[in-house]
């Protein structure tokens, strides 16, 4: 598919939702804050939380994937799906219990920055899962990317093989997300990590999303509507 001209990817209607749902967050945000009580102590944490938001609900709401068989959609679903549990534990969604079977059944509200908060946390014996809304709906968004990607790829005038080369940048959330506890917890430089972690995985974020919506590798965008 060829990427669209800037003008025909320009909609008066379409400005208009953008512009709303901007001054929702904002409002949203603004609420949250006062009813939480919440003092913002580093303003980049809230930055990067709602760049997160706002770039997921965009890649969910302008991605169309490509028309295929049942059978291709079947298997980048089940990539898809796979992608999204790998990074979900990885970036601390899923969370195993520390004393496995050993916890408790819980569900409590976590007051973390906004765009990170409020994060509800839904505990379990076995594992707990603490829905950031950043962390949720980007990856749901990068797995919705590595779907159309996948049926881009086996579609593409290139094989499937190579193809799905492309998505060695769908890895990248995974590595800046385990990249602190490989290197170890005691050493100045996981240290210095852990304090860049949101940086470094906002820029990852934000690059594998371009990476993958644009997809250099397999041909066209997959922003295909009017």
């Amino acid at each position: 598919m060829s990427v669209p001209s800037v003008s025909a990817r320009i909609d008066p209607r379409q400005l208009l939702y953008g512009v709303l749902v901007g001054n929702t967050l904002v409002v949203l945000t603004v609420l949250y804050l006062l009813l939480a009580g919440i003092t913002i102590s580093e303003p980049r944490y809230t930055v990067y939380g709602l760049i997160w938001v706002v770039v997921g609900l965009f890649v969910l709401w302008r991605t169309d994937p490509a028309p295929t068989d049942d059978r291709t959609r079947r298997r980048a679903v089940a990539v898809a799906v796979v992608y999204f549990l790998v990074l979900a534990v990885a970036g601390g969604v899923v969370v195993a219990a520390m004393q496995f079977g050993e916890g408790e059944f819980g569900v409590r509200v976590a007051t973390l920055a906004p765009g990170w908060g409020p994060a509800p946390i839904i505990s379990t014996p076995w594992a707990a899962l603490v829905l950031m809304p950043a962390r949720v709906v980007g990856y749901l968004a990068l797995a919705y990317l590595v779907y159309a990607t996948v049926i881009d790829a086996a579609g593409a005038a290139v094989s499937g093989v190579l193809g799905l080369l492309s998505c060695v940048s769908c890895t990248w959330p995974i590595l800046a997300s385990l990249l602190s506890g490989l290197l170890g917890g005691g050493s100045a430089i996981a240290a210095a990590t852990f304090d860049l972690s949101y940086d470094i995985s906002t820029v990852v974020f934000l690059v594998t999303v371009a990476l993958l919506y644009w997809r250099p590798l397999v041909g066209g965008t997959l922003d295909t509507s009017e």
